[in-house]
């Protein structure tokens, strides 16, 4: 078995090399025949379906409770602020840069070395499973959320994202309406008591002033924001709709289903989400991943941003190098001993969860 140095200086290696091939969400099939060279070079079996890729750890026991180590390889588009090369992996003053190496390939790569460290350890007490998964920065239908039917039943997880090592132990779901308010149409010179704009004007009220009773100790309260409005086309014509859109933050003291139900019961409106699954996530405290990284100087805290824990019903714990105020930002970069940092900590979190259970 490779030493943990190796180990981390191969993740690096194979960071340049996604960094260096495009792999946006749904054209991943490039990036997955990297990370699928690097299970074939360490001897471990892998499986793969559309653009993710994944493995079990050596000595699978079905009697056995599964951990998750998970983090994808998509990315967005470059934007146009960039002055560097996006796809081009350059180390300058401890920085690597290019496109994906924040956000989220450091996280990859790392947790991909220490699940090489893990593979062939014998008498742990939880099965590993590695997925590399596509499609999570557009939410897409064959990310991980496609895999999970292949996977036995998940006990806890660990979601690469970038945190700089410090420990988000809940992440806000995501809820996003399309509202119809209804009026009559009509010619504009004459009396209209029914007017869909001006009946929106009490729906989009309630959506600003409306707090939700339930306030996460981590994340906070509920938040929504109404982020677009629609109506009309002409300047003498009073319009039948008003259409909405609102954006609604989750804490992880609801689900998106009981958010729904409160804005049916108390707007006028027809409400129809876009989609339901984008739940909020959280582990608690006392949990042992999270125990270990406090053991290990870690700090706790929520999470505003939405990862892949949105799409899985176990207890996950998002926790990974790099820093989330990088991600999709211009000239994206990750310093090289956050990756070298990133693969330490994971191997010290697991091995003190796994001594302690």
């Amino acid at each position: 078995m490779k030493n943990i140095a190796t180990l981390t200086q191969d993740a690096i290696a194979l960071l340049k090399a996604l960094i260096e091939t495009p792999s946006f969400s749904s054209e991943e099939d490039q990036t997955a025949l990297l990370i699928e060279n690097w299970f074939t070079q360490n001897n471990i079996p892998f499986e793969r379906e559309n653009n993710n890729i994944w493995a079990f750890n050596k000595n699978f026991d079905k009697a056995k409770p599964t951990l998750l180590l998970n983090s994808h390889h998509d990315t967005v588009k470059p934007n146009q602020g960039y002055t560097k090369d996006p796809f081009e992996a350059a180390v300058e003053d401890g920085k690597l840069f290019g496109l994906g190496s924040n956000d989220a390939g450091g996280c990859l790569v790392s947790l991909i070395a220490t699940f090489t460290h893990f593979y062939t350890a014998e008498n742990l007490p939880y099965n590993i499973v590695m997925v590399a998964s596509a499609e999570e920065e557009s939410s897409g239908k064959n990310g991980l959320n496609s895999v999970l039917k292949h996977l036995p039943e998940l006990d806890c997880a660990i979601i690469g994202e970038p945190t700089l090592m410090q420990l988000a132990v809940a992440e806000k779901g995501l809820l996003v309406l399309d509202v119809v308010v209804k009026g009559t149409a009509s010619h504009a010179a004459h009396h209209n008591p029914d007017n869909p704009i001006y009946n929106a004007m009490p729906v989009i009220e309630w959506f600003k002033t409306f707090e939700f009773e339930k306030i996460s100790d981590v994340l906070g309260p509920v938040k929504m924001t109404v982020t677009q409005i629609s109506a009309g086309k002409q300047h003498n014509v009073v319009p039948a709709e008003c259409h909405l859109v609102v954006d609604i933050r989750v804490n992880d003291r609801y689900n998106n289903q009981e958010i729904l139900a409160t804005v049916k019961a108390n707007v006028a409106a027809e409400v129809t989400p876009r989609s339901m699954h984008l739940n909020a996530s959280s582990i608690p405290v006392a949990h042992g991943l999270v125990q270990a990284g406090i053991a290990l100087g870690r700090t706790t805290y929520g999470s505003p941003t939405l990862s892949d824990q949105s799409v899985i019903s176990c207890q996950s714990l998002k926790l990974g190098p790099g820093e989330s105020l990088r991600s999709h930002s211009a000239n994206e970069f990750i310093f090289i001993n956050e990756i070298e940092e990133g693969v330490d900590l994971y191997i010290k979190i697991l091995t003190d969860f796994f001594n302690n259970n």
